[in-house]
């Protein structure tokens, strides 16, 4: 019985990347002499334990064998004679296919290191194409090794690609993709897990609400990148220099989703494409089963980021009416994170991205008026249900002419 430290822990230790988990393959033991040593099971498709005393996860060394479509489609075989370099060649990329001993050694049987000192993802073998989540987690391990320079290997992505092409993504559950979308929001570079996705044809399979974005053009005057789907990388990335909020990117990710719905006949102009847009962030978000924080923030960005853009010139009853609208009275934090994804919209163009803009500032002080007025001293004067709810809103609009007043 011979246990080896694999996976995430031991490729983030030669790159000298931060790593919290560690994960370990046990080799040569049963599950009773598992058991007997105090571990305890916790797998159900394959024996996975956790240690007596730091509760990491060790499993058993196994093999694996395609037996249906689909990222479940397997059955897993896990006795004492399965070797370390059986359950080794059986993961996704040559980077996390390196074993670590308890003296320190490396075993690195498929040439990981390598490609780890020449910043290359590849796959350790044909199997692979077995497996559809892996398309998923090259795409995040590319969005969070790509400002260190890493690439996809060709094979790699000739693979990739032929999976697409025979149907594998079409099998991937809809937790399953958004459990890596959302790791890959949360890392350095999420543009290139989406990008990675459109070069092999699985973001077309996936969100492709999102993938039919790539040609269609935008007034050059506003947009000087003109194709939506550029805007929407360079959108993705100003968010990520504004917020480490997976929310606030999911929805600076999604806010342009109205415009791949325009009739060609209006080209470059998007009429009204910020409802359309909010119809189809709740549809994608509802098929994909993504999160209601997320869905709600999402759908308002796409809804009302041209009021942001806007604000200074809205009259302060629509001012009011747009604020009671994204709900800013009552989550004030929600408010915050639509600002900042509507202020990545803005940046989101060339020769915009370090301009200084006045509308989040004006957002919140056009709030905080309205929020301050004395509400007590509307009721002592004995206005109460529908005539208290008018009154308020005539005292808000009142605060915000003011504010106006006063910034312009």
């Amino acid at each position: 019985m011979n246990t080896y430290l694999v996976g995430g822990a031991v490729r983030d230790e030669l790159l000298g990347y931060p790593f919290n988990e560690k994960d370990w393959v046990v080799v040569g033991a049963t599950v009773d002499d598992m058991t007997n040593a105090g571990y305890q099971q916790v797998g159900k498709d394959f024996p996975v334990f956790l240690h007596p005393k730091t509760k990491e996860e060790h499993a058993l060394a196994r093999t694996e064998r395609k037996t249906a479509a689909g990222y479940k489609g397997f059955e897993v075989h896990a006795t004492p004679d399965v070797t370390l370099e059986d359950d080794l060649v059986r993961r996704d990329l040559t980077i996390n296919a390196i074993a670590k001993d308890e003296s320190g050694e490396y075993i690195d049987p498929y040439n990981g290191i390598a490609d780890i000192k020449n910043k290359i993802l590849r796959h350790v073998s044909e199997a692979f194409a077995e497996d559809p989540v892996r398309i998923l987690r090259i795409a995040r391990f590319m969005a969070r090794y790509a400002h260190l320079g890493f690439i996809i290997a060709d094979e790699t992505e000739q693979l990739m690609t032929k999976m697409v092409a025979a149907g594998e993504v079409d099998a991937l559950v809809p937790e399953r993709v958004w459990q890596e979308m959302q790791k890959a929001l949360s890392e350095k570079t999420p543009t290139a897990f989406v990008s990675t996705l459109k070069d092999c044809g699985a973001l077309k399979r996936i969100m492709p609400e999102l993938d039919c974005l790539w040609g269609v053009p935008q007034p050059e005057e506003h947009h000087p990148e003109i194709d939506t789907g550029l805007h929407t990388m360079m959108v993705l990335e100003q968010a990520c220099k504004l917020s480490n909020d997976p929310q606030v990117r999911f929805a600076a990710l999604v806010h342009d989703l109205g415009k791949g719905t325009t009739p060609e006949s209006e080209w470059p102009r998007h009429i009204n494409h910020e409802a359309r847009g909010a119809d189809i962030v709740k549809k994608v978000c509802e098929r994909m089963r993504i999160p209601n924080e997320f869905r709600d923030l999402a759908e308002r960005t796409a809804r009302f980021h041209l009021h942001y853009h806007r604000v200074l010139e809205l009259k302060p009853v629509t001012l009011v009416k747009t604020l009671e609208q994204l709900d800013a009275f009552r989550k004030p934090e929600r408010f915050e994170k639509f600002l900042l994804a509507a202020e990545a919209d803005a940046r989101g163009r060339p020769g915009f991205e370090n301009k200084e803009y006045q509308q989040g500032r004006y957002f919140r002080l056009a709030l905080n008026a309205a929020k301050n007025i004395n509400i007590d001293e509307l009721r002592e004067l004995g206005f109460e249900n529908l005539a208290l709810a008018n009154k308020i809103k005539e005292a808000r609009i009142v605060a915000v002419k003011n504010i106006k007043n006063s910034y312009l």
